[in-house]
């Protein structure tokens, strides 16, 4: 609503005397006196498929439904295409597939077709196929000659409302024997948008059986099987320092048999089986492990590998001892692929694969969430991994999920999604927690109000914690938000209060995302003594210094909907007459960005004239970042 301009005049005199009521606070900073280092992998990523995060989202590929998974209601996504007097049928091909791990195919029978009247089967993708002009589409797809001579497939991107060809080829004329059929799509002179679909034809009569097609853009950094390259953009622009992979109950499946089975995951993609994810749909398995770590390096950031531990989400557990053995074996053969040089039986797999190079890896996790195992045997289970792991990687640092007593862990991780006033309530937790203990990972941590990314209420509640971490940054040694993406079409969200959305054509952060990548950009590498006194319990603060660089960073957060003022008493540096401030704010708590509306609440740059005894006012509902030169 637009306030006329004596309401407003009203309401900020109204807000300025119940802040003057409440009175100023006051922080003081003595910058050359550190308490302790921050953390330099405060930050990171974690990701898993879920509110189809990989498939749909990340993982580039177009194609929907590229193994032909089907049930009583057909092929889902798949849909008959019969021009003119073009007639075909499509059926489960159950025991003919182009390898052992794609044992079965879509059996297309063609009885009617000519050049001007084709039949086939066409692709609706993601929720619909983002084509761009002067673009460039490659593919591939697995195809037999059953009966009959097929010739060539035509495949075509084409408009769903229109009928219009967008991009055309023909492939090799099929033969008898599987194989694989390339083909190049180019997208001339046209208007961007996702109302396409992928069509495969043929022009004469025949039965032919098809497995794996498949389509992908340009890809970030032109990674072959690569990501989508808006998303991986808006990543790097958070500064992130690692990702915490290959997710938390992705990682551990349903049932033991429906795990992130990595070594399932490696080579080319029709040695690649699929399974199902615990969010109800089917991981093509396209973003396997080498995918993963390609993605950090892509990123410049590390890993923190997860490793299945023997628990799954509903319930089955394997016992410590011989049982689990296998599965203890599983996670060092993993740890090899990741760290071994091309003499180790995985590091030449890797190389084989054609990353001859290692991977950096400080941190194993070991398992998700056990405190859900109601069997008590998370203890062992993890003192067994930590002694087989330790003994062939002591340098490795290993991340407990929940508390054991058996053994010490060298991080233990929490979770927490909360609101945000609840986060505003343990704002404290950290700060007199034992230092002789373990070091903590917040592996999965968000404020969760906003739907289907978080609004402005979130990014406070987010924001007032990070103001927590950085303060605890000698005990907290890496974090990292969940869930990261959301696919924001119908039926793409699983889990609300997302840091990035997505459709097929285009991509959005959340004022949350906004807030973290303020945070991670603007992080020192000392936190200097400081203290606040007096003003609102809803105003927040962190401070670190970096020498080198000669920079100070106040983080302030306003939960509140007045203005509040701050004195900032600042000693033991010299600081420059100017500071540079970018500053998120928001008119409610309920104000966010969306797919439609994407830049409503950004940060804004400012700058503020320093004085010896500063005076500043942190707007109503807003994430303050003040950037001194010292």
């Amino acid at each position: 609503m637009r306030l006329f301009p004596f309401c407003a005049a009203a309401l900020l005199s109204a807000a300025l005397t119940a802040t003057a009521q409440q009175g100023s606070a006051t922080i003081t900073i003595q910058a050359d006196k550190p308490l302790h280092k921050v953390s330099p992998t405060l930050y990171g990523l974690m990701t898993e498929e879920i509110n189809y995060s990989y498939d749909g989202g990340l993982y580039a590929e177009m194609v929907r439904n590229r193994t032909f998974e089907h049930d009583w209601s057909g092929f889902e996504h798949w849909t008959l295409v019969e021009q003119g007097t073009g007639r075909a049928t499509i059926t489960d091909s159950k025991t003919d597939g182009p390898t052992v791990d794609l044992p079965r195919s879509l059996r297309l029978t063609v009885t009617a077709a000519d050049a001007a009247n084709p039949a086939g089967l066409r692709n609706e993708g993601y929720w619909g196929i983002p084509v761009r002009p002067d673009t460039i589409y490659t593919g591939s797809i697995f195809a037999h000659a059953v009966d009959g001579t097929p010739g060539p497939i035509t495949v075509s991107l084409v408009n769903d409302n229109t009928g219009k060809v967008l991009a055309t080829t023909t492939t090799q004329p099929v033969t008898g024997d599987w194989k694989q059929y390339q083909y190049v799509l180019k997208a001339e002179k046209l208007v961007a948008g996702a109302l396409n679909h992928l069509q495969f034809t043929l022009a004469a009569p025949a039965t032919i059986d098809l497995q794996l097609p498949s389509l992908f853009p340009p890809t970030y950094k032109n990674r072959v099987n690569g990501n989508r390259a808006d998303l991986m953009e808006m990543l790097a622009g958070m500064h992130p320092k690692f990702l915490r992979m290959p997710g938390g109950n992705y990682l551990e499946g349903d049932t033991p048999e429906e795990r992130f089975d990595w070594k399932a995951t490696l080579g080319p993609l029709q040695n690649r089986p699929t399974h199902r994810s615990p969010w109800n749909y089917t991981s093509t398995d396209g973003m396997g492990l080498l995918e993963f770590l390609e993605w950090t390096e892509d990123l410049n950031i590390e890993p923190v590998l997860a490793v299945y531990a023997g628990y799954s989400l509903k319930g089955a557990h394997i016992n410590a001892g011989a049982a689990l053995k296998p599965y203890v074996d599983d996670a060092l053969d993993e740890i090899e692929f990741v760290t071994g040089d091309q003499n180790t039986k995985w590091g030449a797999i890797r190389t084989q694969l054609g990353h001859p190079k290692p991977f950096p890896l400080h941190y194993v996790e070991v398992g998700n969430e056990d405190q859900f195992d109601r069997s008590g045997s998370y203890d062992g289970r993890y003192k067994q991994f930590y002694k087989a792991i330790k003994q062939a990687y002591p340098q490795l640092q290993m991340i407990a999920t929940t508390p054991v007593k058996s053994i010490t862990p060298d991080v233990i991780d929490d979770h927490y999604y909360k609101q945000s006033g609840e986060f505003y309530a343990m704002l404290n937790h950290y700060d007199t927690m034992d230092r002789n203990g373990p070091k903590i990972f917040v592996g999965e941590w968000a404020t969760r109000e906003g739907s289907p990314t978080t609004n402005a209420g979130d990014m406070l509640g987010d924001a007032a914690f990070m103001t927590s971490m950085e303060r605890n940054s000698d005990l907290i040694v890496l974090a990292s938000y969940a869930p990261l993406f959301v696919n924001v079409n119908p039926g793409g969200m699983q889990w609300p209060g997302d840091l990035i959305g997505y459709d097929a054509m285009s991509s959005y952060g959340s004022p949350s995302y906004y807030a973290q990548a303020l945070f991670s950009q603007y992080l020192g590498t000392d936190v200097p003594e400081s203290q606040k006194t007096g003003g609102s319990d809803r105003v927040f603060y962190s401070v670190t210094t970096d020498a080198e660089k000669g920079k100070m960073y106040l983080k302030l957060v306003n939960g509140t909907t007045l203005p509040q003022p701050v004195q900032l008493q600042i000693s033991g540096a010299k600081l420059q007459r100017e500071a540079q401030v970018e500053t998120l704010g928001a008119i409610t708590q309920a104000e966010t960005n969306s797919i439609f509306d994407p830049k409503r609440i950004v940060p804004v740059h400012s700058v503020l004239r320093v004085s010896p005894n500063l005076q500043h006012t942190v707007p109503p509902l807003s994430v303050q970042v003040i950037v001194f030169g010292m």
